[in-house]
Protein backbone atom coordinates (compact mmCIF):
# COMPACT_ATOMS: atom_id res chain seq x y z
CA UNK A 1 0.00 0.00 0.00
CA UNK A 2 2.74 2.29 0.78
CA UNK A 3 4.78 1.72 -2.21
CA UNK A 4 1.51 2.29 -4.50
CA UNK A 5 1.02 5.71 -2.53
CA UNK A 6 4.75 6.87 -3.00
CA UNK A 7 4.56 5.75 -6.91
CA UNK A 8 1.39 7.64 -7.34
CA UNK A 9 2.77 10.82 -5.02
CA UNK A 10 6.20 10.52 -7.36
CA UNK A 11 3.71 10.60 -10.66
CA UNK A 12 2.15 13.81 -9.49
CA UNK A 13 5.83 15.55 -8.53
CA UNK A 14 6.29 14.54 -12.19
CA UNK A 15 2.92 16.56 -13.70
CA UNK A 16 3.86 19.40 -11.03
CA UNK A 17 7.44 19.55 -12.86
CA UNK A 18 6.09 20.08 -16.04
CA UNK A 19 3.82 22.22 -14.87
CA UNK A 20 6.09 24.55 -12.96
CA UNK A 21 8.64 24.80 -15.67
CA UNK A 22 6.02 26.71 -18.50
CA UNK A 23 7.24 29.68 -19.48
CA UNK A 24 5.91 31.90 -22.78
CA UNK A 25 9.68 32.11 -23.39
CA UNK A 26 9.40 28.73 -25.58
CA UNK A 27 12.72 27.45 -25.40
CA UNK A 28 13.17 27.53 -21.05
CA UNK A 29 9.94 25.32 -21.19
CA UNK A 30 11.14 23.06 -24.10
CA UNK A 31 14.20 22.19 -22.73
CA UNK A 32 13.34 22.13 -19.01
CA UNK A 33 10.92 19.47 -19.86
CA UNK A 34 12.95 17.93 -22.17
CA UNK A 35 15.24 16.85 -19.10
CA UNK A 36 12.35 16.62 -16.71
CA UNK A 37 10.68 13.94 -19.35
CA UNK A 38 14.20 11.66 -19.21
CA UNK A 39 12.91 10.39 -15.85
CA UNK A 40 15.65 9.15 -13.39
CA UNK A 41 14.89 7.14 -9.94
CA UNK A 42 13.34 10.29 -8.45
CA UNK A 43 15.28 9.14 -5.44
CA UNK A 44 14.83 12.29 -3.17
CA UNK A 45 11.06 13.00 -3.97
CA UNK A 46 10.55 9.54 -2.28
CA UNK A 47 12.71 10.26 0.53
CA UNK A 48 10.44 13.56 0.94
CA UNK A 49 7.42 11.09 1.04
CA UNK A 50 8.70 8.18 3.18
CA UNK A 51 9.78 10.89 5.56
CA UNK A 52 6.27 12.16 5.69
CA UNK A 53 4.66 8.80 6.28
CA UNK A 54 7.57 7.09 8.82
CA UNK A 55 6.41 10.72 10.76
CA UNK A 56 2.66 10.39 10.86
CA UNK A 57 1.47 12.38 7.96
CA UNK A 58 -1.72 11.11 6.51
CA UNK A 59 -1.86 13.09 3.03
CA UNK A 60 1.13 13.19 0.28
CA UNK A 61 -0.47 15.11 -1.74
CA UNK A 62 0.75 17.88 0.85
CA UNK A 63 4.04 17.39 0.53
CA UNK A 64 3.88 16.65 -3.64
CA UNK A 65 5.33 20.82 -3.97
CA UNK A 66 8.06 19.89 -1.66
CA UNK A 67 9.45 16.59 -3.48
CA UNK A 68 9.07 18.62 -6.86
CA UNK A 69 10.87 21.41 -5.72
CA UNK A 70 13.84 19.00 -4.49
CA UNK A 71 14.08 16.95 -7.94
CA UNK A 72 14.09 20.30 -9.25
CA UNK A 73 17.09 21.33 -7.69
CA UNK A 74 18.97 17.63 -9.06
CA UNK A 75 17.49 18.49 -12.17
CA UNK A 76 19.23 21.71 -12.71
CA UNK A 77 22.12 20.14 -11.14
CA UNK A 78 22.32 17.62 -14.25
CA UNK A 79 21.90 19.86 -16.71
CA UNK A 80 25.18 21.95 -15.40
CA UNK A 81 26.95 19.16 -15.09
CA UNK A 82 26.30 17.50 -18.46
CA UNK A 83 27.69 21.00 -19.58
CA UNK A 84 30.77 20.76 -17.62
CA UNK A 85 31.18 16.93 -18.20
CA UNK A 86 30.43 17.56 -21.84
CA UNK A 87 28.24 14.86 -21.59
CA UNK A 88 26.14 14.18 -25.30
CA UNK A 89 23.48 11.96 -23.42
CA UNK A 90 21.63 11.74 -20.23
CA UNK A 91 19.44 8.86 -19.43
CA UNK A 92 19.39 7.25 -22.87
CA UNK A 93 18.96 10.86 -24.73
CA UNK A 94 20.67 14.22 -25.48
CA UNK A 95 21.79 16.28 -23.00
CA UNK A 96 19.93 19.36 -23.09
CA UNK A 97 23.32 21.23 -24.14
CA UNK A 98 24.17 18.84 -26.68
CA UNK A 99 20.80 19.75 -27.74
CA UNK A 100 20.13 23.31 -27.52
CA UNK A 101 23.93 24.43 -27.37
CA UNK A 102 25.88 25.29 -24.04
CA UNK A 103 24.65 29.03 -23.22
CA UNK A 104 21.13 27.66 -23.47
CA UNK A 105 22.08 24.72 -21.45
CA UNK A 106 23.46 27.57 -18.96
CA UNK A 107 20.35 29.29 -19.09
CA UNK A 108 17.84 26.19 -18.55
CA UNK A 109 20.04 24.87 -14.92
CA UNK A 110 19.69 29.01 -13.83
CA UNK A 111 15.78 28.87 -14.85
CA UNK A 112 15.43 25.86 -13.44
CA UNK A 113 17.28 26.85 -9.78
CA UNK A 114 15.48 30.11 -9.42
CA UNK A 115 11.77 28.08 -10.03
CA UNK A 116 12.92 26.47 -6.99
CA UNK A 117 12.83 29.78 -4.87
CA UNK A 118 9.60 30.05 -6.26
CA UNK A 119 8.30 26.54 -4.90
CA UNK A 120 9.85 26.74 -1.81
CA UNK A 121 8.79 30.31 -0.67
CA UNK A 122 5.23 29.04 0.79
CA UNK A 123 6.94 27.15 3.21
CA UNK A 124 8.70 29.48 5.44
CA UNK A 125 12.20 29.71 7.14
CA UNK A 126 12.36 26.30 8.74
CA UNK A 127 12.35 24.61 5.52
CA UNK A 128 14.12 27.49 3.08
CA UNK A 129 17.18 27.09 5.17
CA UNK A 130 17.60 23.44 5.10
CA UNK A 131 17.34 23.51 1.63
CA UNK A 132 19.29 26.48 1.14
CA UNK A 133 22.40 24.32 3.28
CA UNK A 134 21.96 21.66 0.89
CA UNK A 135 22.15 23.60 -1.95
CA UNK A 136 25.38 25.36 -0.71
CA UNK A 137 26.79 22.18 0.47
CA UNK A 138 26.13 20.75 -3.21
CA UNK A 139 27.91 23.35 -5.21
CA UNK A 140 30.79 22.93 -2.40
CA UNK A 141 30.54 19.17 -3.32
CA UNK A 142 30.85 20.13 -7.32
CA UNK A 143 33.42 22.86 -7.12
CA UNK A 144 35.96 20.30 -4.81
CA UNK A 145 35.05 17.82 -7.27
CA UNK A 146 35.89 19.89 -10.45
CA UNK A 147 39.12 20.97 -8.73
CA UNK A 148 40.33 17.29 -8.18
CA UNK A 149 39.77 16.07 -11.55
CA UNK A 150 41.75 19.54 -12.68
CA UNK A 151 44.59 18.52 -10.72
CA UNK A 152 44.68 14.68 -11.41
CA UNK A 153 45.03 13.57 -7.36
CA UNK A 154 42.24 13.28 -4.49
CA UNK A 155 42.24 11.32 -1.68
CA UNK A 156 39.73 9.47 -0.05
CA UNK A 157 38.65 12.10 2.75
CA UNK A 158 38.57 14.56 -0.29
CA UNK A 159 36.68 11.55 -1.93
CA UNK A 160 34.22 11.71 1.03
CA UNK A 161 33.55 14.87 1.73
CA UNK A 162 32.87 15.27 -2.05
CA UNK A 163 29.87 12.77 -2.18
CA UNK A 164 28.66 14.12 1.59
CA UNK A 165 28.34 17.78 0.03
CA UNK A 166 27.19 17.01 -3.56
CA UNK A 167 25.08 13.95 -3.40
CA UNK A 168 24.61 13.05 0.69
CA UNK A 169 22.74 16.95 1.35
CA UNK A 170 19.99 16.63 -0.89
CA UNK A 171 19.46 12.92 0.48
CA UNK A 172 19.39 14.78 4.14
CA UNK A 173 17.38 17.53 3.30
CA UNK A 174 14.87 15.68 1.37
CA UNK A 175 13.63 13.01 4.83
CA UNK A 176 14.23 16.17 6.61
CA UNK A 177 11.53 18.17 5.21
CA UNK A 178 9.92 15.57 5.18
CA UNK A 179 9.83 14.61 8.60
CA UNK A 180 9.13 18.19 9.48
CA UNK A 181 5.80 18.43 6.96
CA UNK A 182 4.66 15.02 8.63
CA UNK A 183 5.22 16.66 12.08
CA UNK A 184 7.86 14.50 13.53
CA UNK A 185 9.15 15.12 16.80
CA UNK A 186 13.33 16.41 16.63
CA UNK A 187 14.43 12.65 17.75
CA UNK A 188 12.48 11.43 14.49
CA UNK A 189 13.79 14.81 12.45
CA UNK A 190 17.47 13.72 13.44
CA UNK A 191 16.80 9.60 12.56
CA UNK A 192 15.37 10.02 9.31
CA UNK A 193 18.18 12.57 8.22
CA UNK A 194 20.92 10.58 9.51
CA UNK A 195 19.48 7.44 7.80
CA UNK A 196 19.08 9.67 4.19
CA UNK A 197 22.61 10.89 4.90
CA UNK A 198 24.30 7.27 4.74
CA UNK A 199 21.78 5.73 2.11
CA UNK A 200 23.62 9.10 0.22
CA UNK A 201 26.26 8.10 0.42
CA UNK A 202 26.18 4.20 -0.30
CA UNK A 203 24.11 5.67 -3.50
CA UNK A 204 26.89 7.99 -4.80
CA UNK A 205 29.68 5.14 -4.50
CA UNK A 206 27.41 2.62 -5.97
CA UNK A 207 27.13 5.06 -8.70
CA UNK A 208 30.92 5.63 -9.16
CA UNK A 209 30.94 1.22 -8.93
CA UNK A 210 28.45 1.29 -12.07
CA UNK A 211 30.35 3.83 -13.98
CA UNK A 212 33.31 1.76 -14.52
CA UNK A 213 31.40 -2.08 -14.46
CA UNK A 214 27.71 -0.61 -15.93
CA UNK A 215 26.18 -1.70 -18.67
CA UNK A 216 26.23 1.56 -21.18
CA UNK A 217 22.95 0.52 -22.36
CA UNK A 218 20.81 -0.15 -19.05
CA UNK A 219 22.39 3.03 -17.67
CA UNK A 220 21.47 5.54 -20.40
CA UNK A 221 25.27 7.25 -20.91
CA UNK A 222 28.83 6.31 -21.75
CA UNK A 223 30.91 4.76 -18.90
CA UNK A 224 34.05 5.99 -17.65
CA UNK A 225 32.85 9.49 -17.53
CA UNK A 226 32.81 9.68 -14.14
CA UNK A 227 36.41 8.75 -13.66
CA UNK A 228 37.75 11.18 -15.48
CA UNK A 229 36.37 13.78 -13.39
CA UNK A 230 37.35 11.93 -9.95
CA UNK A 231 33.77 10.78 -8.89
CA UNK A 232 36.02 7.42 -8.81
CA UNK A 233 38.50 8.24 -7.05
CA UNK A 234 37.43 5.58 -3.40
CA UNK A 235 37.25 2.93 -5.86
CA UNK A 236 40.69 3.69 -7.44
CA UNK A 237 42.48 4.67 -4.38
CA UNK A 238 41.74 1.11 -3.00
CA UNK A 239 42.45 -0.61 -6.31
CA UNK A 240 45.74 0.84 -7.34
CA UNK A 241 46.87 2.94 -4.12
CA UNK A 242 48.33 2.88 -0.68
CA UNK A 243 49.91 6.46 -0.54
CA UNK A 244 46.31 7.85 0.23
CA UNK A 245 46.77 9.49 -3.29
CA UNK A 246 44.57 8.34 -6.36
CA UNK A 247 46.27 9.80 -9.80
CA UNK A 248 43.09 9.63 -12.02
CA UNK A 249 44.84 10.54 -15.17
CA UNK A 250 45.61 7.30 -17.16
CA UNK A 251 48.51 7.04 -19.48
CA UNK A 252 48.43 7.57 -23.26
CA UNK A 253 46.95 5.05 -25.29
CA UNK A 254 44.35 4.11 -28.07
CA UNK A 255 41.44 4.45 -25.71
CA UNK A 256 43.17 5.64 -22.37
CA UNK A 257 39.33 5.35 -20.44
CA UNK A 258 38.58 1.46 -21.70
CA UNK A 259 42.51 0.85 -20.09
CA UNK A 260 41.78 2.35 -17.22
CA UNK A 261 38.26 0.64 -16.57
CA UNK A 262 40.09 -2.77 -17.51
CA UNK A 263 42.65 -2.49 -15.07
CA UNK A 264 39.91 -0.96 -11.78
CA UNK A 265 37.88 -4.41 -12.81
CA UNK A 266 40.52 -6.91 -12.44
CA UNK A 267 42.39 -5.04 -8.79
CA UNK A 268 39.21 -5.75 -6.47
CA UNK A 269 38.67 -2.47 -6.22
CA UNK A 270 34.81 -2.82 -7.25
CA UNK A 271 34.49 -5.37 -4.13
CA UNK A 272 35.84 -3.13 -1.53
CA UNK A 273 34.26 0.06 -2.83
CA UNK A 274 30.96 -2.09 -2.91
CA UNK A 275 31.83 -3.23 1.06
CA UNK A 276 32.13 0.15 1.89
CA UNK A 277 28.35 1.12 -0.08
CA UNK A 278 27.17 -1.69 2.50
CA UNK A 279 28.42 -0.90 5.59
CA UNK A 280 27.06 2.58 4.78
CA UNK A 281 23.62 1.06 4.41
CA UNK A 282 23.61 -0.97 7.26
CA UNK A 283 24.69 2.20 9.13
CA UNK A 284 21.47 3.82 7.35
CA UNK A 285 19.45 1.12 8.92
CA UNK A 286 20.58 1.63 12.37
CA UNK A 287 19.09 4.64 12.90
CA UNK A 288 15.80 3.65 11.59
CA UNK A 289 15.47 1.34 14.66
CA UNK A 290 14.19 4.18 17.30
CA UNK A 291 11.24 4.60 15.01
CA UNK A 292 8.27 3.21 15.35
CA UNK A 293 7.41 0.39 13.21
CA UNK A 294 5.34 1.20 10.11
CA UNK A 295 5.16 0.35 6.60
CA UNK A 296 7.28 3.49 5.49
CA UNK A 297 10.12 2.05 7.51
CA UNK A 298 10.35 -0.89 5.81
CA UNK A 299 9.78 0.67 2.90
CA UNK A 300 12.77 2.67 3.79
CA UNK A 301 14.57 -0.45 5.08
CA UNK A 302 14.10 -2.08 1.01
CA UNK A 303 15.25 0.59 0.06
CA UNK A 304 18.48 0.84 1.54
CA UNK A 305 18.97 -2.89 0.59
CA UNK A 306 17.80 -2.56 -3.44
CA UNK A 307 20.07 0.78 -3.36
CA UNK A 308 23.38 -1.54 -2.61
CA UNK A 309 22.18 -4.04 -5.03
CA UNK A 310 21.45 -1.56 -8.03
CA UNK A 311 22.66 -2.14 -11.53
CA UNK A 312 21.77 1.12 -12.75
Amino acid sequence: MVTQTVNEAIQAVDEKLRSVVASDVDLLTDASRHIIKSGGKRMRPRLVFLAYLAAGGQDVVEAVPLAAAIELVHTATLVHDDINDHSLTRRGQATVHARWGRTFALLTGDYLFTKVYEMMAPYGPAYNVVMADACVKLVEGETLQAAAAKSGQMDRETYKTIIARKTASLFEAAARMGAQLGGANQDMVNALSSYAHDLGLAFQIVDDILDIIGDPETMGKPVGGDLTKGAGAFVVQNGQHTDGTAVLEAPAEVDPIKAMLSRLRESGAVEIARMEAVQLADRALRSLADLPPSAARDEMQALAEAIVEREQ
